[in-house]
Order: C-alpha cells, then structure tokens, then sequence
C-alpha cells in the first residue's frame, strides 16, 4: 500500500512569546496541496503571529515547519520566499507612484543587474495573469489601479516569485461582492493547479462558501480542526468563543415601528414599540425569520414626524482641497436605522465628520431635530441629542492613558451630578462608571484601569456606554464592528437595536454588507461621495448593493 503523501504545509508545536505574552501556544496547522483552508480566531488568538512566523517575519521559540515533509529552518522573509511562501496582507504592500511590473519586481534577489529587465517581468506577468484570470496590466501605475485591482497584484507578487502556499489575510475586507466573487474564481483557480492557500476571514459565511479546511484558535490554542462541510456558520462561532453567539438582526425587532425581542443584560426584557410618542409594550412576532434575510418586519402604520437628521446637497473637502462628499442628500426618522454602504474610501469618513461637527462643509445644509446645526459647534450638537461611535476609537474616541471612568465624562464632565461648583465630584463620576460598566458589560479590575491596557472589544464597550447611556436621539456609527470579534459585534448590534427600539434614528455607516443588510430599514450606497440611490429593505439585494459601490446604478 502506498503511503499518504506529507501536506505541503505541516507546522506543529509552534510557540511564539512576547516577553510574558504566549501569543501562539503549541500550535499544529496542517494544509494539503489544492486545499483552500480557513484560519479562524477571536482578536487576539494568534492568527496573525502564527502566519508572521510562517512567513518568516518572526521567529517562533519552540515548533517546527515542514515544507513537503521536509523541515526546513524559517526566521527571515527571503527563506519563506525561498521556500513558496507568499502573504498578502490585509493592508497592501504596494508603492502607488511605481508600475505593476515595478512593484512586482521590488525586493526581488539580485540577478547582476543594476535595474531590473522590466520587460521580462512585464511578460511573465501577463503570462501568469492570464493563466489564473487575474486582470491585470504590468504597465499600469498602482495608484490607478482599483482596491481589487491593487489586491490582484499582491497576489501576481507572490505567484512571481513562485508562491505554492499563499496566505490571505482578511481579503474581502474592501471588496464589493461581485470583486469578492471574482477573487474566489481566482483563488480556486488556484487552489486547482495545486497552490496550498490559508484564508484568515471572520466572514463566516465567505469561510462556508470557499473553504474545505478550518482550524479554530482561541487563546493562542487550537481548540478546533473540522472540514468546512461538517459545521456551519454557528457552529464556528461557537468554536470561536467557547460559546453560543446568535448575532442580531432586524428582524428580531418587530411592531409598528420598532420592536426589540432581544435578551439584553441590564435591561428589561419586555419588547417596546415606538409609535412617535410614548414607548408602549408590543406583542412579539412568533414566527421564524431566517438568518439575515432581506424580507421587511412588520411596519403597520409607521408615519413618522419630523426628521432626526436632514442633510441636503452635501459637499465636503478634504484638507488637500480634495472633494471627498458631492452634493450628498439623505435622511434618518425616529425609530430606523439607515445604513450607508460603500467600499471603504468613498466619502463615508468625510459625510459622518461634517454631522456629527468635526469638520465643516463646503456648502448644503445639516439639520438635527429640525435644527440648522450645519455651523454648529459639537457641543450644541451633543445638546441636541447626538451620539457619536468614531471609526477611530483610537485616535477619536478614548484617550488611552486615561482612567475608565474619566473617559466615560469626557462629553459631560462640566455637568450635574459629575460637577458641582466647578469642580468634579469623584464620587459620583465612580458611580457614572460602575452603572455605565454594569450596563454594557465593560470586563476590566475597575474603573480606574486605563483605557489603553482593555482588550478592543470593551475599549468599543466604553464607547458604546458613554455614547449611548445619555439616551440620544441620534446615533451615528461609524464602522462600529471594525476589528471586534463575533461575541463583541452581536453586543454592539444589540445596543444600537436598542436605541432604535427606544425611537432614536441611527445612521450606520459600515463597508461591511452582513452588518448593513442584518440591521437597516433603509440603505443608501457611496461612490466617489455621491449617494448612487436609496433601497428600501424589502428591494435589496446583494446583486443590487454591489453595482452601486461600484459606481453604477441598480
């Protein structure tokens, strides 16, 4: 009897520390040739060091590395090079002034030559482009290219240097569907001409369609090896977390205009419509709605007042001159969520600064709660009413060497209870925190803990909690889940239903479709910082979506 061939890929007992951090810890991962195998993990679970160190950016301290069943000695890129392995990161390595053929060539082992024979590299290239069905001109400059344009080079790098294990690192992250599906073609192309590839994703639903492989990390640990075909989407997730994690959806919520049948720790239980006065108990829909379906909830006879938030004929610049928003009109009602689709880069940073205050508009009008607040400061607009959720935690929404509970003040630190006379009343900014942690679930030793040292899921809890614990009649999110794992992004989506549920108006600005489709009444989609049209939510379809974040029209 023949014995089995090796994978091509074998790594087993890998351990990588940092100081006292054990980020990978006896880690075995095992892909065959041809085989598309998914990597998955919480944030944090050693994904992205186990695959550093396969792709020779880190050296692990303990574990060994087989290529073909052969052990071989990584520790540096040129090895991993050497040895077919190739990494497109999530944020392209790519020089936009220099040509495809340029950038392919960059960082290439010297052949004698002082320059590189461009026109050599030019022809393999379109050799293997056309081999694989990866679009491409060699003579193009990058910073012309499309974000899928530029993630086809990344990928044309690694095949030119003779890549037989190709490691994607979150891919679809700044695709629209029909460039997703293009990239799947490409990759199972792939996969058939014997290339081993690693696909890192917390897009379950991608995982089930493309993959035939998946090992779980939790911890640092594998806590899971499966074929794809013998699980599905929840089963992951609870693979992920070591627990079971039904993310929310819009059809959780039922009732003439909102209604959340949600279990929310720290809140009632009783499902509320708003039916633009008082809240009032509604009764449950009993019947099951499938997982993010496209199918309306109820809406009886919702006839909203006056608007939340109106923004007419919108123009935004950037500090270059640049226009980032042209001439962008839309609208939020009491009681919805509208959500504002788009590849990432098309205005959606721009629309949201000039509403929530941090930056002024060229021209068009911002009204919230039928105010002018086009010119307003951020704190007349707070006053108002408004929430903000940066897409930035970091760099606009906490300061990190801050205390928990003086970053849950920050928007209200001159006001009563927190302040008395001018001065800050300790005690009660202590019991801000501990209701506003107890609320949202922030998991820290105390409320003085500095900010910086929380894992990101409660960093956006803090967030959230300081956002949301005032009750507003605005919410504007800005990619809310970027960089959460499955449990922290079913606790974000709960709290905005919520608000929505209480009859605020949310404005949920998000490249990710999952979140855009599970959560909002209506959708509108950006290009270049025009709005390309409004769907409503029983229109919508991903067919639809994608072609407007393209630039064309449904």
């Amino acid at each position: 009897m023949q014995p089995a061939s090796p994978p091509l890929l074998d790594m087993r007992g890998i351990r990588v520390v940092f100081g006292p951090l054990v980020a990978n810890d006896d880690v075995n991962l095992a892909v065959e040739r041809g085989e598309i195998h998914a990597l998955l993990g919480e944030n944090g679970a050693g994904k992205s060091t186990l695959m550093r160190a396969l792709a020779g950016l880190l050296q692990p301290a303990a574990g060994e590395i087989r290529i073909d069943g052969r052990l071989e000695p990584l520790g540096s890129a040129q090895e991993a090079m050497r040895l077919g392995i190739g990494m497109v990161h999530q944020h392209f390595m790519l020089v936009s002034t220099l040509t495809v053929a340029e950038n392919v060539c960059l960082g290439l082992p010297s052949t004698g030559r002082i320059f590189p024979d461009l026109k050599t590299a030019a022809a393999k290239i379109r050799e293997l482009a056309k081999t694989y069905g990866l679009d491409v001109d060699p003579n193009a400059r990058v910073a012309d290219l499309s974000i899928a344009g530029q993630q086809r080079v990344e990928i044309l790098k690694a095949l030119y240097r003779g890549a037989r294990i190709l490691i994607l690192d979150e891919p679809t992250a700044v695709l629209t569907p029909q460039e997703t599906e293009g990239l799947f073609r490409i990759l199972r192309s792939l996969a058939g001409e014997g290339t081993a590839i690693i696909f890192i994703s917390h897009k379950l639903n991608e995982v089930m369609t493309l993959t035939s492989g998946v090992t779980v990390l939790r911890q640092g640990r594998v806590v899971a090896t499966a074929k794809t075909a013998e699980t599905d989407a929840r089963g992951l997730a609870r693979m992920m977390v070591g627990a079971e994690i039904q993310l929310p959806k819009l059809e959780d919520v039922t009732g003439p205009v909102s209604t959340l049948n949600l279990s929310l720790e720290g809140r009632s239980k009783t499902p509320f419509a708003f039916s633009g006065g008082d809240i009032e108990p509604a009764a449950a829909d009993p019947s099951p709605k499938p997982l993010y379906g496209f199918d309306p909830p109820a809406r009886g006879g919702f006839k909203p007042g006056g608007m939340i938030l109106a923004v007419e004929n919108l123009v935004c610049r950037d500090a270059r001159g640049t226009l980032r928003v042209d001439r962008a009109s839309l609208a939020v009602r009491p009681g919805e969520i509208v959500g504002v689709a788009g590849v990432d880069g098309n205005g959606q940073q721009e629309l949201a600064e000039a509403i929530v205050g941090l930056s002024r508009a060229e021209a068009g009008t911002i009204r919230l709660m039928d105010e002018d607040v086009t010119a307003s400061a951020v704190a007349r607009r707070i006053a108002l009413g408004l929430a903000h959720i940066p897409e930035d935690r970091h760099r606009t929404a906490i300061v990190e060497p801050m205390s928990i509970e003086d970053n849950l003040i920050l928007e209200q630190a001159g006001e009563a209870p927190l302040s008395k006379r001018g001065w800050l009343d300790r005690r009660a900014i202590a019991e801000n925190a501990r209701r506003i942690m107890a609320e949202f679930d922030v998991r820290a030793t105390g409320a003085n803990q500095k900010v910086g040292t929380l894992s990101g899921g409660n960093q956006q809890k803090v967030v959230l909690g300081r956002a949301l614990s005032r009750e507003p009649n605005l919410v504007v999110a800005v990619q809310p889940v970027r960089g959460l794992d499955v449990g922290a992004t079913a606790f974000v989506h709960r709290q905005l239903l919520a608000r929505r549920a209480a009859g605020a108006g949310v404005l949920l600005i998000s490249t990710e479709l999952d979140e855009i489709l599970a959560l909002s009444d209506r959708i509108v989609v950006m290009f270049k910082g025009a709005i390309m049209g409004e769907l409503a939510r029983a229109d919508v379809t991903v067919e639809k979506l994608g072609l407007m974040m393209a630039g064309r029209t449904a």
